[in-house]
């Protein structure tokens, strides 16, 4: 028989209890915790499905035959490099992003262009009518014929028709929309996301088809719902970006077939998202020459090195505690990196007030910033401007030391290539590669060395 359950699910955090609790043990939310009913069944439906008919024992890993599966190619270089190549059969992938972002818009040009190389795909949004999806495919100059559009919000219906298309891909915009009838739960709660996301799963592995699902965020970024839907998915990309820049960034944090922490960048114009190839020129091409507290440093997301501009300004404070802020790096990276300026090098900032920035609104947060970030802080406090031709990278110890990064081959040659002269890189990663042409190397040992080549003699007098 079919038994009814009573319980308290957090919405933050998924977590379970038999009564009502005003402040979540799990995630420490308060309010957080909405009744639901759940249905208990004597037998439940497995997640996977054996479809080759066999049995489930154990076998050796030796003897399991594999064959590589090609991927299918988006056209969309940017995308294709951020799920590791192109999309795998069977998968499923879940993006999110803040309202406005841009998700709705990439899933449909990409679709469009699926659909346009004879492949079968269903879209399906559960919030926006059929009409309304046509008004923004007419926008995006969509007109693939093998492209099909459904407004539905019943997953059981969902099933039925996939079943009856047979479509190669699927998109779900979004999963927060979606409801299952068995469960007396509202759509978008933990119960549903959780069943739901379930199904798909198993619709994705047994019938081979690739399923793309949107999903909302919270206030704080992270994706609303509980947090087993990151774990069920095989891939996790994040759409960011800030709703005034028109740049977006696409950035993998889970990929069961790829690379994590890769970046794809996008820009949104009026016909749509368009690919950007050359990130670092993008980033660089408004940095103004001669200006005090900028510098250049070359960083890696993923397996692409990105040059981008960083900002400091330095000025007296008016208040007893100075304030440290930052756009784009963490700002206790900014405190430790000041105090070990102060310390090491003899620069008076306990009474400066310190405001960072990452042009081109994106993040950073690899140890290899550390050093631009200390020559932005002590050209601004200095009012000495650094050399325009010049690039820094390296990680500054508590000690002054600057310490190796990886890939400085990588990183010189993306610098090379944009027409970069000097780079100032830590002692212990020179010789082992192949250096460009034109291209100066100045190994440094601790943040006196670095600050000495990278601002010199300025007009207030020596750096030291």
């Amino acid at each position: 028989m079919v038994k009814r359950k009573t319980k308290f699910v957090c919405q933050h955090c998924g977590y379970e209890t038999a009564k009502w609790m005003g402040k979540c043990p799990g995630c420490h939310s308060w309010n957080a915790m909405v009744e639901e009913t759940e249905i208990v069944k004597p037998h439940t439906r497995a997640l996977f499905v054996h479809t080759e008919g066999g049995t489930t024992k154990p076998v050796s890993i030796t003897t399991v035959e594999t064959t590589q599966e090609p991927r299918i190619d988006t056209k969309f270089t940017e995308f294709n490099r951020v799920l590791g190549g192109g999309i795998v059969r069977g998968s499923l992938v879940l993006i999110g992003g803040d309202p406005g972002i841009g998700k709705s818009t990439l899933l449909l040009q990409i679709c469009a262009q699926l659909a346009s190389d004879d492949y079968s795909v269903l879209y399906i949004s559960g919030e926006e009518s059929v009409k309304q999806t046509k008004l923004r495919a007419e926008r995006l100059h969509v007109t693939a014929k093998h492209l099909y559009v459904l407004s539905e919000t019943n997953l059981e219906h969902i099933i039925q028709t996939v079943d009856e298309m047979k479509p190669a891909f699927v998109v779900i915009d979004s999963i927060q929309t979606i409801y299952r009838s068995e469960i007396t739960s509202a759509p978008g709660s933990v119960s549903q996301v959780r069943e739901c996301t379930a199904e798909l799963m198993r619709l994705a592995k047994t019938k081979g088809i690739a399923i793309f699902i949107v999903g909302h965020v919270t206030k704080e970024g992270a994706l609303a719902g509980p947090r087993i839907l990151e774990h069920m998915v095989d891939t996790v990309l994040y759409f960011e970006g800030e709703r005034h820049h028109t740049y977006r960034i696409l950035r993998a944090v889970k990929n069961r077939f790829g690379s994590t922490n890769e970046i794809g960048i996008f820009e949104m114009k009026e016909m749509g998202l368009t690919e950007v190839k050359n990130p670092s020129e993008i980033f660089l091409e408004e940095r103004s020459k001669g200006a005090a507290g900028s510098t250049v440093v070359a960083s890696m997301e993923g397996t692409r090195p990105v040059l981008v501009e960083i900002q400091a300004l330095v000025s007296p404070t008016s208040f007893g505690t100075p304030r440290r802020m930052a756009t784009g790096i963490d700002h206790n990276r900014v405190s430790l990196l000041m105090a070990v300026l102060e310390k090491r090098v003899g620069l008076l900032l306990q009474n400066q007030d310190a405001y960072l920035k990452v042009a081109g609104g994106i993040k950073l947060d690899e140890p290899a910033i550390d050093l631009a970030i200390a020559v932005s802080i002590a050209s601004s406090f200095r009012d000495q401007p650094t050399n325009h031709t010049d690039v820094v990278i390296g990680e500054v110890g508590l000690t002054g030391e600057v310490r190796r990064v990886s890939r400085i081959e990588q990183r010189v040659q993306e610098a090379a290539k944009l027409g970069f002269q000097r780079i100032i890189i830590p002692k212990s990663n020179i010789g082992g590669w192949n250096i460009p042409k034109g291209v100066e190397i100045i190994g440094i040992a601790n943040v006196e060395e670095a600050l000495y080549y990278a601002l010199g003699e300025g007009k207030n007098g020596p750096i030291f």
